[in-house]
């Protein structure tokens, strides 16, 4: 598999000491759907981690995260044929992600949807790590799937 057709992206699962995990709600979808954890892609030259980090504090606001663990791997989707949007345009066949999980020990306060002036979510809420595939679009349900094995050690019975 040639790898450099997809983009390279990050995804952050944000652990609630409780176990729970954050939820974000993509601005101008359903209110029923849309719900997903932060990702974006990756800057030239970034180091993975920090790329992680840089999503979460821009789609969340959220910057006292404590690093839990991450996939040793990329995990891969392609955009379906109907995606025509920006990324698919440029050439992409769909992302390759890493994933990170990190327990979220700031004040619920810290959180701003708002934070970057691109707004990713409009609506954001605590839930369980084991209904994360059934809540994504169907393209990525698979990748979700594998993020929720890797992670669902941190969940604590959530």
């Amino acid at each position: 598999m040639d790898l450099n057709v997809y983009r390279p992206n990050v995804g952050v699962v944000l652990f609630h000491a409780d176990g729970r995990v954050w939820y974000g709600h993509r601005a101008g979808l359903d209110p029923q759907s849309g719900w997903q954890f932060p990702q974006g892609g990756v800057d030239a030259g970034e180091d993975l981690e920090t790329a992680a980090r840089r999503e979460l504090a821009e789609e969340t606001g959220v910057r006292s995260a404590a690093l839990l663990a991450r996939t040793p791997d990329w995990l891969i989707y392609d955009y379906p044929p109907e995606m025509s949007g920006s990324k698919a345009a440029r050439g992409w066949k769909g992302q390759k992600q890493v994933w990170f999980a990190f327990r979220f020990d700031g004040d619920e306060a810290e959180i701003d949807l708002t934070a970057d002036r691109h707004i990713e979510f409009d609506a954001w809420r605590w839930g369980i790590l084991t209904d994360a595939p059934g809540l994504i679009v169907a393209f990525k349900r698979d990748v979700y799937a594998q993020v929720v094995a890797a992670f669902a050690g941190f969940t604590g019975g959530a």
